[in-house]
């Protein structure tokens, strides 16, 4: 699962780390060793592909989890469920809006010839 966010968070944060050297540091051993896998899985070698470019600027660093106090905050941090305080009450839940009509349209050949003369005629179309 590490694995993974790793691929998706240098996916999203493309264009800030391109051509910028960054440490990535983890109390993940599978993340250090992706790299380093000689027969990984299609997943794997799928994310190894995508981090291959990052090789170079990024280096990976391994804090145990007991050191590394701040990583699993938000997992470990229990959302309260309870009579007083409940997660999702389906009463407040947004009601469904109804559908009222449904139409449906048939479009003629006659339109579509239009459409296609249209192309073949106008001078900006015609560049496209």
């Amino acid at each position: 699962m590490e694995c993974l966010c790793l691929f998706w968070a240098l996916e999203k944060s493309n264009y800030f780390l391109e051509g910028c050297a960054f440490e990535l540091i983890t109390d993940c051993t599978a993340v250090k060793s992706l790299l380093s896998m000689k027969t990984p899985n299609r997943h794997m070698l799928r994310w190894q592909l995508a981090i291959e470019q990052y090789r170079g600027n990024m280096t990976i660093a391994h804090k145990d989890g007991n050191i590394h106090k701040n990583a699993d905050g938000l997992r470990i941090w229990e959302l309260p469920n309870n009579i007083d305080n409940p997660t999702y009450v389906p009463e407040e839940a947004s009601p469904q809006i109804p559908i009222k009509d449904i139409s449906v349209t048939d479009l003629n050949t006659t339109f579509f010839e239009e459409v296609i003369n249209s192309y073949t005629q106008d001078k900006n179309c015609s560049i496209l």
